[in-house]
């Protein structure tokens, strides 16, 4: 042996580096011995996947077209062009009204989804009170859809009827579009299945003067890029999902000097703008059809196991898998775990609802926790909390977003692009911010906090995309 080569690579003429995956025994020991050790967060897969993983990882198509798919999403260009009502965009007819998260009939809809169609049912003029409303809903009256099999999102229940006005936007790189309604702000609101006289009247108000009025204004804008003031609302301390206070002043400065050149009335004009002041989750449902276009350049990939849709109905969560088509992979939503307002707990809310995990999917939201530490205000936690979490999704994405980025990670980009293969093999959930609804109908807000979707859709998805499901 050559005296010039390190015995054993060294390993007795340095300190070790000791590094412990699966179970804590080995690095409580370690750590107790004041050994520095670093603790990897990984179990086996799940029994039953071997197969599986083995065909998906050794399909010759799965790195190209995985890279083809992510770099899709990365590269889209989303941009505000226009706000119309739902009936022109999407061609919805009366009686028929777009839903969040996988297909739900109304025998199975949750109760802030049932409240949710009651008050979209008043609002059309459907039914003249909300008995009458639940009585024709539970006959068959109305046609449900999901948003997504639209090219839009909602959040919570993402009730969308015919009459509502949507934002347009639209991807200049790929040619998609996408589309979600106005944000009503919080509280006792119709996507939290509050349906009372106040809900309905604003709904009214924003159809008839806010929704007419945006359309002037983004009109003599012009196309706004979304992309740009997303980053840049990022290095202010939104998340983009459940914080929004600077996106939502990025888009009034943007658009209040068109909202002033409009021939709207005064009072009209300053109605919407404090309206708008006044609503700092304003810019989600922006970011939302934002994030959306990002996913749908991303779809149809063969091979691919990139995810492009997390969405839930109040009773199930959904996925939607970029080499797998349309097809959802479903299982019971869970109730997230949070802060709760007033009185308010647990017993009181519903499982998770809303299409707004589309910004988790594209890397904002909860895997943008690390950018927002004022968000464990809202959610619940810690700082570290919001740090670790933003951390760990690097685990199971497959880039890092070039224009989102993180300050506190030394202005790393978020992690974005699910991989349906590394969440199976090392059983890390997808984390998501949200809104927390009340449990019976017309309740509307209870809470926020944090929830993972079931570690059996990821499965159902492999199983399908190695052709065994």
């Amino acid at each position: 042996m050559s005296e010039s080569r390190p015995r054993l690579g060294g390993l007795l003429s340095r300190e070790p580096h000791v590094v412990a995956a699966g179970v804590d025994v080995l690095a409580d020991a370690l750590h107790q011995q004041a050994v520095p050790v670093e603790r990897v967060d990984w179990r086996p897969p799940p029994p039953g996947t071997e197969e599986s993983l083995a065909t998906v990882l050794g399909d010759p198509r799965h790195a190209t077209a995985n890279a083809d798919a992510v770099g899709r999403m990365l590269s889209a260009r989303p941009q505000l062009v226009d706000v119309r009502p739902a009936q022109e965009v999407l061609g919805l007819e009366r009686g028929t009204f777009l839903h969040a998260g996988p297909p739900i009939d109304w025998e199975r809809a949750s109760g802030p989804m049932r409240g949710a169609l009651i008050g979209a049912m008043l609002l059309e003029d459907l039914a003249g009170t909300p008995e009458e409303a639940e009585k024709a809903l539970g006959q068959g009256a109305a046609t449900l859809e999901p948003c997504h099999h639209h090219a839009t999102v909602g959040p919570m229940a993402g009730l969308v009827s015919p009459s509502m006005w949507m934002f347009v936007v639209k991807d200049t790189e790929h040619g998609g579009t996408a589309y979600c309604s106005l944000n009503e702000g919080l509280g006792k609101v119709l996507r939290y299945g509050a349906y009372g006289p106040e809900v309905i009247e604003r709904l009214r108000w924003m159809g008839g003067v806010l929704g007419p009025l945006l359309r002037e204004a983004v009109r003599l804008h012009g196309p706004l890029d979304l992309t740009t003031l997303m980053a840049q609302a990022m290095q202010m301390g939104d998340e983009l999902h459940n914080r929004n206070r600077a996106a939502t002043s990025l888009l009034m400065r943007e658009l209040a000097p068109a909202f002033a050149s409009t021939d709207s009335s005064r009072a009209d004009i300053a109605g919407a703008l404090t309206f708008i002041g006044g609503n700092d989750h304003f810019f989600l449902n922006v970011g939302m059809a934002a994030a959306k276009c990002a996913a749908d350049a991303a779809r149809d990939v063969p091979g691919s196991s990139l995810v492009v849709a997390m969405a839930r109905n109040g009773t199930d969560f959904g996925i939607q898998v970029s080499g797998t088509g349309d097809r959802w992979f479903t299982g019971p939503a869970g109730v997230p775990d949070g802060l709760y307002l007033g009185s308010y707990g647990p017993a009181d809310a519903n499982p998770d609802i809303g299409d707004s995990a589309i910004t988790e999917t594209v890397g904002m939201g909860g895997f943008a926790l690390a950018a927002a530490p004022a968000i464990v205000r809202f959610v619940g936690g810690e700082v570290p909390d919001a740090l670790a979490a933003t951390r760990r999704m690097y685990e199971i994405t497959m880039a890092e977003h070039p224009a989102l980025q993180v300050p506190l990670l030394s202005f790393r980009g978020t992690p974005a692009g699910i991989d349906v293969t590394r969440v199976v093999r090392t059983g890390i959930l997808p984390v998501i911010d949200t809104g927390i609804a009340g449990r019976e109908a017309g309740t509307g807000q209870v809470g926020a906090g944090l929830v993972e979707p079931p570690g059996e859709i990821f499965t159902q998805a492999l199983h399908a995309l190695a052709g065994e499901g």
